[in-house]
């Protein structure tokens, strides 16, 4: 059973959490309010992912990712916040956040994306993966800088593991459509397959 520790600074929000995700079989470790009870509870609490609000009072979600980040050893952390995607999103995984879901979400989605970043790999809506496809390496000259948009967004997809039918689906294209891209991006890449691209992405935090 995954376990997760809850930072949010309105007790019902948490509850609401607790009793949501406590019906999908997520168990709750611990809970905390602030950076000033979270820090003594996770020396104590060991969990799975840390699901972390961004507005909390004294520092934020993005100072307590950057505090997480210089630790020798960090927890998995799923941001939740009420902030649109765009720019938070990108904010948080620059600080750390190995994935980010806005409160809007439903609690599947939810569910989904503490199951991932748990297993170790990064979780990231189709917006999200929207805007990594888009921006500009600060290399400037990264093979995936020759890509079309929807081509890296593809990549992004393809990176986090999803079967190509279920990148049809993100891309909102026929499934027929996607191998014609991927056979483009595999091209254009010089790769082979799907783990040279994962390989690639992981390598340049695309995913």
């Amino acid at each position: 059973m995954t376990s997760v520790v809850l930072t949010d600074d309105h007790a019902l929000i948490r509850r609401g959490l607790r009793d949501a995700l406590g019906d999908e079989g997520v168990a709750i470790a611990g809970e905390a309010g602030s950076w000033d009870e979270l820090e003594p509870l996770l020396a104590v609490t060991p969990c799975d992912v840390l699901v972390l609000d961004i507005q909390l009072p004294g520092p934020s979600g993005l100072d307590i990712l950057t505090k997480l980040a210089a630790r020798p050893k960090r927890p998995r952390t799923l941001v939740l916040s009420m902030y649109p995607e765009d720019p938070y999103a990108m904010r948080s995984l620059e600080a750390g956040a190995d994935g980010y879901v806005t409160k809007s979400a439903d609690t599947r989605q939810l569910v989904e994306a503490i199951e991932t970043v748990s297993r170790g790999e990064r979780w990231v809506s189709s917006q999200i993966a929207r805007l990594i496809a888009g921006a500009t390496s600060s290399s400037g000259g990264a093979p995936h800088d020759h890509l079309s948009p929807r081509e890296r967004l593809l990549l992004v997809l393809l990176a986090q593991g999803l079967e190509l039918a279920e990148c049809a689906q993100r891309l909102g294209v026929e499934p027929r459509a996607a191998a014609v891209y991927r056979a483009r991006l595999l091209e254009k890449m010089k790769m082979a397959g799907n783990a040279e691209l994962a390989h690639y992405a992981k390598r340049h935090g695309l995913a």
